[in-house]
């Protein structure tokens, strides 16, 4: 090799270094090579479309999706010691989405490019080449699709065009397939998690090097510091989602884990909360879902023994219960040790339902007077699988809600009051109200109400 060919290689190496990340450009470490990526820039709302031709083609083997980026074209070389002023470098091309005449076209506009070039540094022509010409030199325009044919090679057309060239090895019959050429992908199966997968990285390497404005502490922070939820695109920063998601955990309202933004109904995925409140706060999150989730099923009860409570499934129309965990049996209704037909020994399940054609004073109609429950409300709680147990303790837990609290005159909520003067705030709403009367107190001055009023307090 001359000396000016090596310092040429050298110079040109360098360069490419300078310019590109590393992940788009790799400098072999024993030969005078490397390895240049090439991610595309598609155009807004680019469709591709992979569809199976095989005789077991089924809706699993059909994929079709818009997407921002597209896996790399992928360019390996070598320097020969020719290289620049008499030969050209030596390089395979590969594609995960493109077929081996598409990349064989590529190669042939290389060595056109090198041609036009020799004898000076070309590596840069053609990762611009690359990188800018791709789309328009193949004629790929969305949407795309891609069609694999039954020996597993694929061809690509657009679905627009009335002739769709076929490009298949299969089908390829005058020019032959450039052995620099390779499409390196197995099944249709592994082309679209490919594209998946590098559209979703890629994606998420974009956010983390942007800046957001968070809408809670009102800082501009990077992506990397902040949660996107996918469902509606809102960004908060990760510090006031913490905060927020721990109060939550801690007070038990594992559904409320939702966008901040109002009325948004979003929901943070699991992974979203985990890494946002650590293991210990994860491990009550995901206890407490799984619980409220339960509880939520009508054929679900638990393990009666303090010591298990584990969850038990109900069989249709049964009463009996056996714990998978201590294999305790017992009757669903009373609670009690499963007594097969006999009738429940438990005094609780004597207790009488109210019924809805004739309410008595205790009924819940009584209880609620402005916001009472109706009809279809009722008759669903006393309609559930639990038994007269669990009817007769929510019975019983209105009747305290009804004796040891007052509703909020703004938002209704029920308040209880625990101590302090009679000037209550609501938890939900932040209003403030009298406990004695019952109407909203001015913020602006809420005690002067307690002062020159007909309020019972002050009788």
């Amino acid at each position: 090799m001359s000396t000016e060919n090596q310092e040429a290689q050298e110079d040109e190496l360098l360069a490419l270094s300078s310019i590109y990340p590393e992940d788009e450009f790799k400098r072999a470490d024993s030969a005078p090579g490397g390895e240049i990526q090439v991610c595309l820039e598609l155009p807004p709302n680019f469709r591709i479309s992979v569809k199976s031709n095989s005789s077991s083609n089924t809706k699993a083997e059909n994929f079709e999706n818009a997407v921002s980026f597209l896996p790399p074209i992928v360019l390996n070389f070598e320097f020969p010691p020719g290289y620049p002023s008499t030969t050209c470098p030596i390089f395979t091309l590969s594609c995960k989405w493109l077929s081996p005449e598409q990349l064989t076209l590529m190669c042939q506009r290389l060595d056109d490019l090198w041609e036009e070039n020799r004898g000076s540094v070309v590596l840069f022509a053609w990762m611009q080449f690359l990188k800018e010409e791709t789309l328009e030199y193949l004629n790929i325009k969305s949407p795309y699709e891609v069609q694999f044919t039954n020996n597993g090679m694929h061809t690509l057309k657009h679905p627009n065009e009335e002739a769709s060239v076929c490009l298949a090895a299969a089908t390829l019959e005058e020019e032959a397939v450039d052995r620099r050429a390779t499409q390196d992908v197995q099944s249709v199966y592994d082309l679209i998690r490919h594209i998946l997968d590098f559209d979703e990285s890629q994606q998420k390497k974009c956010f983390e090097s942007k800046p957001f404005l968070c809408n809670i502490c009102f800082s501009e922070k990077l992506g990397s510091d902040c949660t996107y939820f996918k469902d509606c695109g809102h960004v908060y920063c990760d510090n006031c989602l913490r905060d927020y998601f721990e109060i939550q955990i801690r007070d038990g309202q594992v559904r409320s884990l939702n966008c901040p933004e109002p009325k948004c109904t979003s929901v943070a995925t699991p992974a979203q909360v985990k890494k946002l409140v650590g293991e210990e706060l994860f491990g009550r999150y995901d206890h407490l879902l799984l619980k409220s989730t339960l509880e939520m099923m009508a054929d679900v009860v638990y393990c009666p023994r303090l010591s298990c409570q584990t969850p038990v499934m109900q069989e249709p129309g049964g009463t009996m219960g056996i714990c998978s965990s201590c294999q305790y049996a017992f009757c669903t209704l009373c609670m009690m040790t499963y007594h097969g037909v006999s009738k429940c020994n438990d005094p609780e399940s004597e207790f009488t339902e109210p019924t809805l054609e004739d309410p008595n004073p205790e009924t819940p109609d009584s209880l609620d007077n402005e916001d009472s429950i109706d009809d279809e409300q009722l008759a669903k709680m006393f309609q559930g699988k639990r038994g007269r147990r669990k009817r007769k303790q929510e019975w019983e837990s209105m009747k305290w809600i009804k004796e040891n609290s007052k509703e909020c005159p703004c938002c209704r909520s029920k308040i209880q009051k625990l101590s302090g003067c009679n000037k209550m705030t609501c938890s939900q709403c932040g209003e403030y109200f009298c406990w004695m009367c019952g109407i909203l107190l001015p913020k602006w001055d809420p005690y002067d109400h307690f002062r020159d009023t007909d309020c019972p307090q002050n009788s």
